[in-house]
C-alpha cells in the first residue's frame, strides 16, 4: 500500500448504507418511472414492458446498495446520490413535459 491511498475501513458504513437505502431507492424509482414513460407503457399489469418496469426496481436498488461502498465517506455517498436523484428526477420531469 502506498502512502497516498487510504486504508479500507468500515467506519463509515452507516452513512453509505443509509444513503443507498434512502437515495438509492428514490433513484431506482426515478429510473423506473423514466423507463415507463419513455417506453410507452399503458397498462402495467398485462404488458411485458409494464412487467419489466414493475420488477426492475429491485435489481436497481440492490445495485445502489452494492456500489455504495465504493464511496470514500458517507458524506460523499449522500452527495453523489443526491445529485443523481436531482438529475434523474429532472430528466423524468422534462420527459413528461415534452
Amino acid at each position: 500500500m502506498t502512502a497516498s491511498s487510504p486504508a479500507l475501513t468500515s467506519r463509515a458504513w452507516f452513512g453509505k448504507v443509509s444513503a443507498a437505502l434512502i437515495l438509492g431507492f428514490t433513484a431506482s424509482l426515478a429510473l423506473t418511472c423514466l423507463y415507463t414513460l419513455l417506453s410507452g407503457v399503458k397498462d402495467p399489469f398485462f404488458d411485458a414492458r409494464g412487467q419489466i418496469a414493475m420488477w426492475m426496481i429491485a435489481p436497481l436498488w440492490s445495485g445502489f446498495l452494492s456500489f455504495c461502498f465504493l464511496f470514500r465517506t458517507g458524506a460523499r455517498a449522500w452527495g453523489w446520490l443526491f445529485l443523481a436523484n436531482i438529475i434523474l428526477w429532472g430528466a423524468y420531469g422534462a420527459a413528461r413535459i415534452i
